[in-house]
């Protein structure tokens, strides 16, 4: 089950416990407990710092993870916890170990101040990227707080209580029973959730009485393309966003990236950021920005009334999927109607599905699903398929998927959750209707550009007007990647425009250097 690189990735972490930990695991009789037992031996070969104990747990199969004689963590696990999911199991067994969590003060200690009991149960799958940081943030406030207990649902594995629960997306966290949060979100607007707050993170304030070089709003490839080129001229850079990772995070695998063969999105984007590390590039993640305000130096506004100050702004904001604008995608969003098969498909585990698109991130899409559903079937507006060529002869390849070209989207029917599609065949005006029980649309992008107003000038798409320069209309703000009117929606060329608009930025401040001097 452990293949031997992560055997060798877990003794090294292992060889950090402080104390001793022990499972105790109710494995049932199923053929999924005798997988959850096989996993746990096989980590506990690798320290004698572990064992495993029998119990009684409310899931079969599930365990716990806690110091030996020490009291319970709270943390559970049901399921086995791999793919995206093993970060979360190493840090669990860390933080139960002794080590303490990488947390602010203030953080630590709303948790601690928690006086009611809170149980989470959090409903994730092993491929979700979103996950990990909701699963990590109520394992952290579970190992600090005793009023608080948290278990990870591994959806694959649970899929009957997941399908009772109605849950159609990840990560879904239900609290004392109720459903409670949905999504992805971070440590801090949980705490705050949990407190009855509003979820905005708090900025520490010796990053908003400073003024930056160069602020970067945004989390993907553009805006970590802008944060390397600004950090490299020596500027001091800030990246401000709700989290890092932007569209890649969507991608499973990436072909096209020149000298690469392959890497996959979640992949990219953790070299990015390390990328940014390695150069001192300050990441303010967990905001909203909300609005800015030209001058100099140019104010961004975040949510919660705080903000920050910057001699130029690049504005990276990139873009979100395309809502298909027809009856029912709205009533069942999260439940069968979903926009990340990476993050929802194993919950589509021997059912049909419908992709809506048929371009590169709707054939990947049914790609990817193919190994997971009963049958997928994608409906292209156009009379052809737009996807690359060789992503077209690969899903022609699969017996389980069907590419339907001139398919007008014009009804997803259900019952609570998702039961049909109906669509018009555009050539002869023929009415269809699919029986599905998910679909996943995958038709366009629309830029994140709503909370600019009028303070910038913006074409009929919404997108951001820039020069060669990546300059917008208003003085000391750039643009770039996928925000803007660039031709072409692409990662290479996002982190090329990236770069541009830090080199941009750079350009200006170094004239207004000179004017001063």
């Amino acid at each position: 089950m452990l293949d031997d690189k992560l055997k060798q990735q877990l003794s090294a972490y292992l060889q950090l416990l402080q104390q001793p930990v022990v499972f105790t695991l109710d494995a049932g009789d199923s053929e999924n407990g005798t997988k959850v037992r096989d996993f746990l031996n096989e980590v506990v070969a690798l320290s004698p710092k572990l064992s495993v104990v029998e119990g009684s747990l409310k899931r079969q199969p599930s365990f716990t993870v806690d110091a030996r004689g020490a009291a319970p963590s709270g943390i559970t696990f049901a399921g086995i916890p791999l793919g995206h999911e093993f970060e979360s199991f190493v840090l669990a067994l860390l933080q139960v170990s002794g080590h303490a969590p990488k947390i602010s003060d203030q953080v630590k200690q709303q948790i601690e101040a928690i006086d009611q009991d809170l149980h989470f149960e959090t409903f994730a799958s092993l491929s979700c990227h979103n996950c990990p940081d909701v699963v990590q943030a109520l394992d952290i406030m579970s190992v600090l707080n005793p009023h608080i207990t948290h278990t990870m649902i591994e959806g694959g594995m649970f899929q009957d209580e997941a399908a009772a629960h109605d849950i159609m997306a990840v990560p879904t966290v239900f609290l004392n029973g109720q459903e409670w949060h949905n999504g992805r979100a971070t440590l801090e607007q949980l705490v705050n959730k949990a407190q009855g707050k509003a979820a905005v993170a708090a900025v520490d304030e010796s990053v908003s009485a400073k003024t930056f070089d160069v602020l970067i709003i945004g989390g993907g490839p553009a805006a970590g393309s802008a944060a390397v080129y600004s950090a490299r001229k020596g500027l001091a850079t800030a990246v401000v966003a709700d989290h890092m990772g932007g569209q890649p995070l969507e991608t499973v695998g990436i072909e096209n990236l020149i000298g690469t063969d392959y890497i996959e999105g979640e992949q990219l984007m953790q070299n990015i950021q390390a990328q940014m590390s390695k150069y001192q590039v300050t990441l303010i993640d967990g905001q909203t920005v909300t609005g800015l305000i030209g001058g100099s130096p140019v104010q961004v506004n975040l949510k919660g009334d705080t903000s920050l100050k910057a001699r130029t702004v690049i504005i990276a904001t990139g873009a979100h999927w395309r809502n298909v604008g027809v009856p029912g995608e709205a009533e069942f969003r999260n439940k069968g109607v979903a926009y990340c098969p990476h993050c929802d498909g194993p919950l589509y585990k021997g059912k049909n599905v419908a992709v809506i698109g048929g371009g590169n991130s709707g054939v990947e899409a049914a790609i990817d699903l193919a190994g997971i559903a009963k049958h997928v079937s994608v409906l292209e507006f156009a009379p052809s398929i737009s996807a690359d060529a060789v992503l077209t002869s690969k899903a022609q390849s699969l017996t389980n998927v069907d590419l339907i070209t001139n398919a007008q989207t014009t009804k997803i029917e259900g019952d609570g959750r998702v039961t049909g599609l109906t669509y018009d065949d555009r050539s002869n005006g023929n009415s269809h209707t699919l029986a599905v029980d998910g679909v996943f649309v995958q038709i366009g992008l629309i830029p994140n550009t709503d909370w600019l107003g009028d303070c910038l000038n913006l074409n009929a798409q919404g997108e951001i007007e820039i020069d060669e320069k990546g300059a917008t209309s208003l003085p000391n703000v750039f643009a770039a990647g996928d925000c803007t009117n660039s031709a072409y929606k692409q990662i290479v060329i996002a982190m090329g425009s990236g770069a541009t608009a830090a080199l941009g930025a750079f350009d200006t401040l170094a004239r207004q250097v000179a004017v001063e001097e």
